[in-house]
């Protein structure tokens, strides 16, 4: 598994596409990861997984059915397991995720933005 001594900012700066996380390193049971993301992504929840975001550049809402929550740069939150949500990025936005190596992309829901675990271990 890689673990890079690199800057996430600067990796997740280097994706082309939006909405696919990559991994770029695993702590025990987590992996580590950065993506762009810009639009919506899809309602889904992680039944079994918290899901950690850390806003490195941009604005993130994430919507849940009875609130949002608005992030800015430097700003970490936990979406606790089985909370149906959806990350929005009216601009681009750079975000780091830490998530159970079993967390799926977009949970049980397979959409068309939804990336496989062997997908976001390719290259960057």
């Amino acid at each position: 598994m890689r673990n890079i001594s690199q800057n996430p900012l600067q990796l997740a700066q280097s994706l082309s596409d939006y909405w696919s996380p990559k991994i770029i390193a695993e702590v025990n049971d987590l992996y580590v990861k950065v993506a762009k993301l810009k639009g919506d992504l899809v309602w889904h929840s992680h039944d079994n997984e918290d899901e950690m975001f850390v806003i490195l550049r941009g604005k993130l809402k994430i919507e849940f059915r009875d609130k949002q929550v608005e992030l800015e740069t430097g700003d970490i939150y936990v979406v606790p397991k089985g909370i149906e949500h959806n990350p929005v990025a009216s601009n681009e936005c750079l975000v780091m995720l830490v998530e159970k190596k079993s967390t799926l992309h977009t949970g049980s829901l397979v959409d068309k933005n939804s990336k496989s675990i062997q997908y976001q271990l390719g290259d960057l």
